[in-house]
């Protein structure tokens, strides 16, 4: 008889699904704590998780594991490659936040661009008017950079096009002529491409190749007023280099879902940049989307029961060749 273990809640359609499956039972564990998982991760034939750690130790002591499901899609805190020794497939739900997490990143350009906290705060003081030190700015017009071009990156690329900014876009693993033909310029000189944009946006996954991508170099490359949006990873940020940025008015701004720590450490020097918007890591966090997500990895881990799990979720895709 399989079972669920969910690492934190999900969506309550989510638990009926699976537990409406034959022979399936689910348990939610919360609190997550070292104990309470040591006391329940042998019994797990499946692991829904959220922001738990998944580590080679934790995979260890779960003999019966068949698949963690990821509930979303970045995976830098699971060790793949303890799963993949073990035959253990890594799902993710790649289409399940696109549409919150792109939608998240504009309303940060456009916080950042218009100003909301400012004027939020002094209306609400009822210090009425917009005094020329605080400046605004369309959006239509600018030119953005959108670096990754995949669900995420592709999406925000549109709605900005929509907005009517020039949008430039840098993927090395996209081919040029795939992003010239939806209508977008391809950004194969990088620092030519930073002197250019008004706004550059991260949707790229942190890996070995991209993490620290926004250095001090990259920085000084970008053009000065840029303003700088993240609602992919912290790590791709070297944060006291952006923090630099800002306080020189290199960097005019920031909107920022994602530190290098998270939960964000109260000593870190970007939550105190008054050019900074800062947010919990919650672009993806929309009724909408935590449903979709929770469904995803439902399904998913039913699939895997069902040996028919698709491979265009999984992460580690060489398990599925090695278990067929």
């Amino acid at each position: 008889m399989p079972h669920v273990l969910c690492l934190r809640p999900i969506h309550p359609d989510a638990i009926a699904l699976m537990r409406a499956a034959p022979g399936v039972t689910v348990e939610v564990l919360d609190p997550v704590t070292p104990d309470t998982l040591a006391a329940r991760i042998a019994e797990a034939d499946a692991i829904t998780v959220r922001i738990t750690r998944i580590d080679a130790g934790m995979i260890a002591q779960a003999p019966r594991l068949r698949i963690v499901a990821r509930h979303g899609v970045g995976y830098d805190a699971v060790d793949v490659d303890a799963l993949t020794a073990r035959g253990i497939p890594l799902t993710v739900t790649p289409d399940a936040n696109a549409v919150s997490v792109a939608e998240h990143a504009l309303m940060l350009m456009l916080t950042v661009a218009r100003q909301t906290l400012a004027f939020h705060a002094r209306t609400k003081a009822a210090q009425w008017g917009f005094p020329p030190e605080i400046p605004t700015f369309d959006l239509a017009g600018r030119t953005v950079l959108v670096i990754g071009f995949g669900r995420i990156g592709g999406r925000v690329a549109r709605l900005c096009a929509a907005f009517g900014m020039t949008v430039l876009v840098r993927d090395p693993h996209v081919p040029r002529n795939t992003i010239k033909g939806v209508g977008f310029t391809p950004a194969d000189d990088l620092d030519a491409a930073l002197a250019a944009a008004d706004i550059v946006t991260l949707h790229c996954p942190s890996n070995t190749e991209t993490r620290g991508i926004v250095s001090e170099s990259f920085l000084k490359a970008a053009k000065p007023g840029v303003v700088l949006i993240n609602t992919a990873r912290g790590t791709l940020v070297d944060e006291p280099a952006l923090a630099t940025a800002l306080a020189s008015g290199h960097v005019a701004g920031a909107g920022l879902d994602v530190f290098a720590v998270e939960p964000v450490e109260p000593g870190n020097v970007l939550l105190k940049a008054p050019n900074v918007v800062a947010m919990p890591h919650s672009a993806a966090a929309t009724a909408e989307s935590m449903r979709r997500m929770a469904m995803s990895c439902a399904e998913s881990i039913l699939a895997c029961f069902d040996g028919r799990l698709d491979p265009h979720v999984v992460v580690n895709r060489e398990v599925l060749r090695r278990n067929a």
